[in-house]
């Protein structure tokens, strides 16, 4: 058990969120050797079992059995008459290979032990069926009522009639996991959402496949389609298990999710006669084994998907972060492959001036047919920066006004190496967050420097934090928050939590200008055994498409210039 004392006090007032329900309307028979532990005192109402370490015997109806060796080898067991009290539960892991099935009444003997945090019953000595009994799954609504806990449930059969939305698939692939929440996708707190940490750890649980195995033959929801983030599913229902850190939902019932995220094949119209975009590649290397691709095979994979999103752009000028720093080699591999898809001559690049000494470093390419540079490139040798800037101004081939594009990525939010004020603060803004500042006062300066500017990239900030702000005060204004619908305002999802990482801001006198800003959902809402990647990535989900092209999804905005 893990309950606080504080928490208890909640339970104990709380009651159990539909009630446990029980097919038999009078007592039901029981085995003919007594139980000398009900599971609920098994379980018990504090942090660990009360008789852990001791021999009990118990009795219940098996509700889930996960026996087989590539599943979670026992089954759970219940109470077919809950003892009422909300501060146990009466469900319980025995781990065992003793054949049973569903329905089983059994008189299980074992040693009642905490492993990894969860209450089960190992070793097991005896396990004898003694005829059949029903257990219905308890009703439970996320999130649940007066803060209480999962903690009651654990071990029970479970049955979430709400809609429950798919926030989370980073390790549906390796482990056969879905993070689902209540009330919709999980923004990040930080994002300008109204959601807090704590709300969120609220509306959130993870379904499981009921298998410690990693790498599964099947992956779970992946037939006649792979789950999308946003994908969304009715009356879940299964076991409420726990390990490796958190409360798993063993599904009893197949679980369907309705696609309620279809794919957007294009981007959102953004009108104008410039398109500019901004993306990151996820490690674009022509240096095999490094950051990007260890083979010629996978980077063959990557360039495909790579060319496959900049041509669904189809932008004029594109910023792009996590190239590879070998000079103009890996901008002129991503440039060349581009053209023979478009047409030869459509796209070229600008030299960085001073790309810094970082493993990546920002580019820029854009159509010759559309804009001209106006001047050299530039940069900011300004050591704040880890990867520099580069800044270009253009001007559009049918007209004369100018605007300049300054390409970004700022400081990312790890840890590695960070003191001072550099560290976590605590307030949900991550490491490095003094860093980002800094870097977002110089983009301001230079900003206000250059004609008509155009702020694009990783900026690692999501859109309610300091560096946001400090760009905002600058006199650059957010062109997401003008034309993106904000439950589409991500472009990024990190523990389950979407949010806004790549930015495009706007200087006054442009943002007059602009006629529509999309964030085209190719990347961040897929699954990652669809990217480019051929260890653990069954190879039947691989498509030479933009789908998991990258980890991040790019920005597209459209510019009235004439």
């Amino acid at each position: 058990m893990r309950r606080t004392a504080a928490a208890l006090a909640t339970v104990l007032t709380a009651g159990l969120a539909g009630g446990a329900q029980t097919a038999a309307a009078a007592e039901p028979p029981t085995c003919g050797t007594p139980a000398d532990h009900r599971i609920a005192e098994v379980q018990g109402g504090g942090d660990a079992s009360p008789v852990s370490g001791r021999t009990v015997r118990v009795e219940g109806v098996v509700t889930a059995d996960f026996q087989r060796s590539d599943q979670l080898s026992g089954f759970f067991i219940q109470d077919p008459t809950p003892d009422r009290d909300p501060r146990t539960s009466d469900g319980l892991f025995v781990y065992s290979a003793q054949e049973v099935a569903e329905g089983d009444r059994v008189l299980v003997t074992g040693t009642a032990v905490e492993y990894n945090g969860l209450t089960e019953l190992s070793p097991v000595s005896a396990v004898d069926v003694c005829g059949k009994g029903r257990v219905r799954p308890s009703l439970v609504r996320l999130p649940l009522r007066g803060g209480a806990e999962m903690e009651r449930y654990e071990g029970m059969l479970l049955r979430f009639g709400q809609r429950l939305t798919a926030t989370e698939t980073y390790t549906l692939g390796r482990y056969g996991e879905v993070t689902v929440s209540a009330g919709g996708r999980l923004f990040q707190p930080t994002g300008g959402h109204g959601s807090t940490q704590a709300e969120n750890d609220a509306r959130r649980l993870l379904v499981d496949d009921g298998s410690n195995v990693q790498n599964p033959d099947t992956i779970p929801y992946t037939d006649p389609r792979v789950l999308r983030i946003g994908d969304s599913a009715h009356g879940l229902t299964g076991v409420l298990g726990y390990g490796f850190g958190e409360y798993r939902l063993q599904p009893t019932r197949k679980a369907h999710f309705l696609n309620t995220d279809r794919r957007p094949e294009k981007p959102r119209r953004v009108g104008g006669n410039v398109r500019v975009a901004s993306f990151n590649t996820l490690n674009w290397f022509t240096t095999l084994n490094e950051r990007g691709a260890d083979t010629a095979e996978e980077q063959e994979r990557q360039l495909t998907k790579l060319i496959a999103a900049l041509k669904g752009l189809d932008a004029d000028v594109v910023g792009l972060m996590e190239v590879e720093n070998n000079g103009d080699t890996a901008v002129k591999a991503l440039v060349d492959r581009l053209n023979q898809a478009v047409g030869a001559g459509t796209y070229t690049w600008v030299k960085h001036p001073y790309p810094g000494t970082d493993a990546i470093h920002v580019a820029l390419i854009y159509k010759p047919g559309k804009v001209t540079p106006v001047g050299a490139a530039r940069s900011s040798e300004d050591p704040v920066f880890d990867r520099p800037p580069l800044v270009q101004t253009f001007r559009p081939a049918s007209g004369r006004t100018p605007f300049t594009t300054i390409v970004n990525h700022f400081k990312s939010k790890g840890c590695g190496g960070a003191t001072g004020p550099d560290e976590d603060q605590g307030d949900g803004q991550g490491c490095y967050n003094a860093r980002r500042v800094a870097q977002a006062k110089a983009i301001g300066a230079i900003a206000g420097e250059s004609p008509g500017p155009l702020v694009i990239g990783d900026l690692n900030a999501y859109a309610a934090e300091d560096p946001i702000e400090v760009l905002t005060d600058a006199g650059l204004a957010g062109q997401t928050q003008r034309f993106v619908r904000p439950d589409q305002r991500y472009s990024y999802v990190f523990d389950g939590q979407s949010g806004e990482l790549d930015h495009v801001l706007a200087g006054k006198s442009l943002s007059r200008r602009v006629t529509g800003t999309t964030i085209w959902h190719i990347n961040s809402d897929e699954p990652v055994f669809l990217d480019y990647n051929t260890e653990f990535n069954p190879p039947e989900f691989y498509r030479p498409d933009a789908f998991r092209s990258s980890d991040h999804d790019p920005v597209l905005v459209g510019l009235r210039l004439r």
